[in-house]
């Protein structure tokens, strides 16, 4: 029983269940939901234009949510999530203009079309680890591109494919606002079940193999099965993301998914924070947003700098570099772990320690 005289300070775990538990306190609970209803009434105060660019942000969270569960959970890198988001796109651009499939069906199907593609591609990681891994994904991003590229009969080649956005019964999502509220919903969804994904049998595994592979394989965990199972869901999600992302442009091509895309989701994971769920959010909304800053930044400087408008015109690739560098020196642990510190400074302040 407790002693009603005895103060508890400090948010102590004295049991697997509450070790297990979602939220660790009631606090990060309110914390939480306080975020979702922010996110929820954000598109009644803004523009047309913002709520266009946090789609582009809820879209990218969901993919880097997905990568975050590859090489974040299982410490297994890939260079090819821009042909994964292509596979996921084409499929879902396929099932519906070409077979006239409902856009409810091939979310999920091109969800588990890329989880298909990319098990195949994780079969190597049995293997290869580390730099020659990344070779290997790398690979993958050139076959899928160049396979995309060439059937034109059923992709349309270099030209691409258009589609058109998704509807409801009577109700269209053409709007960018339902079509942000789609997204968003999608997005809690995935980020609750990589929450969850941690706190079972095969998470732990995950883990497991990231932190010592050969330690797990003593210990009686299948390398192959859960490695590959890693791609799978990874590329899961990014085929979901892929198809959202097609169905808000509503064009898919090859170009979309180059190299630069695999880079910018690898960028968005390591400035966010490897293994955590809301530095994935944060790494994504960062990276995607960056580029729109900086432009704002650069017409505002060549209104009084005119001479300077072509160096500046390449300075927003510079500037992209320099913040990845800047996080891996400075702050490993990305934007999440500069959110725990902040917490953390505001919990003990005014005092020092």
């Amino acid at each position: 029983m407790r002693n009603p005289f005895v103060n508890e300070s400090g948010n102590y775990k004295t049991s697997y269940a509450k070790d297990m538990k979602l939220f660790g306190s009631k606090s990060a609970a309110l914390r939480m939901f306080a975020l979702i209803a922010l996110a929820l009434l954000v598109p009644l105060f803004t523009s047309n234009y913002v709520i266009g660019l946090l789609t582009l942000c809820t879209i990218a969270s969901i993919g880097a949510i997905g990568l975050n569960i590859l090489t974040g959970f299982t410490g297994q890198i890939s260079i090819g999530t821009g042909a994964f988001l292509g596979v996921g796109g084409y499929t879902s651009a396929i099932l519906t203009s070409t077979y006239g499939l409902s856009f409810w069906i091939a979310l999920p199907l091109a969800g588990l079309v890329t989880a298909v593609v990319g098990g195949l591609f994780g079969i190597p990681s049995l293997r290869l680890k580390g730099l020659y891994l990344a070779i290997a994904t790398l690979a993958a991003q050139f076959i899928i591109i160049f396979i995309i590229s060439r059937w034109t009969s059923v992709t349309g080649g270099t030209g691409g494919m258009s589609l058109s956005r998704p509807t409801a019964g009577l109700f269209s999502l053409s709007s960018n606002t339902s079509y942000y509220y789609l997204c968003i919903v999608i997005l809690m969804l995935t980020a609750l079940y990589a929450t969850n994904l941690v706190r079972t049998r095969t998470g732990r595994a995950f883990l497991a193999v990231r932190d010592r592979d050969v330690a797990a394989q003593i210990m009686g965990i299948n390398l192959f099965k859960y490695k590959v199972m890693g791609f799978a869901i990874s590329s899961f999600f990014v085929g979901i993301a892929g198809s959202l992302l097609a169905h808000y442009t509503m064009i898919v091509s090859p170009e979309f998914y180059g190299i630069s895309v695999s880079i910018e989701y690898l960028a968005m994971i390591l400035i966010g924070g490897l293994g955590s769920v809301m530095g994935s959010i944060l790494g994504a909304v960062f990276i995607t947003l960056l580029p729109v800053g900086l432009t704002m930044i650069i017409d505002f400087m060549v209104l009084y700098l005119p001479s300077l408008g072509q160096i500046l015109s390449s300075f927003r690739e510079f500037v992209f570099g320099i913040v990845i560098i800047l996080f891996l020196i400075f702050e490993p642990g990305g934007l999440a772990s500069m959110w725990t510190n902040l917490k953390n400074y505001f919990k003990l302040w005014p005092f020092s320690h």
